[in-house]
């Protein structure tokens, strides 16, 4: 990527870091506003990350850094609970979208790391050396936090992770 512009990695880029922002977030808007902060903080080194050898490894590393900062500020803190008077009808046609949509309620009640390293594993197919690059961790640490997270999924009754794509 080297000598790439920003608005060339913006337009080859911007949709895959947005996907991994809804991925990281669980919310569609939030997950704009995180990829466009992102964008802005990368636009203002943009010289210094296009030299980089892996420019795009460094901008998904600010995206999940930011969404772990923004995690830490309790006033953004929601906790949203589903309508206990009003029960979801789910015809069986539907059973699959239902189960992906638990599913993502699982991942994203899992700790930062965990929901993290689920989702560039099994949603962005990255390596373990690749995550431990992003996650600012080793190797090592990536399938502990992988291996923590698929057990708390199975114990919750979830469908298991299989790589699919939401």
């Amino acid at each position: 990527m080297c000598g790439v512009t920003f608005e060339e990695y913006v337009t080859t880029r911007g949709p895959s870091l947005v996907r991994l922002a809804r991925l990281l977030t669980g919310d569609h808007d939030r997950a704009q506003d995180l990829a466009q902060d992102v964008l802005a903080k990368a636009y203002v080194h943009w010289r210094r990350i296009a030299g980089m050898d892996q420019p795009d490894l460094y901008v998904r590393k600010m995206l999940v850094n930011a969404n772990r900062s923004w995690w830490r500020r309790l006033s953004h803190r929601e906790l949203t609970l589903p309508d206990p008077g009003k029960p979801v009808p789910v015809a069986s046609a539907e059973s699959a979208l239902a189960e992906r949509d638990a599913l993502w309620r699982q991942i994203r009640a899992l700790p930062g790391q965990q929901r993290a390293a689920i989702v560039l594993r099994y949603y962005e197919d990255l390596d373990d050396t690749t995550i431990a690059q992003i996650l600012d961790c080793s190797p090592a640490t990536v399938r502990v936090h992988l291996s923590r997270a698929l057990a708390k999924l199975r114990h919750q009754q979830v469908p298991a992770v299989t790589g699919g794509k939401p």
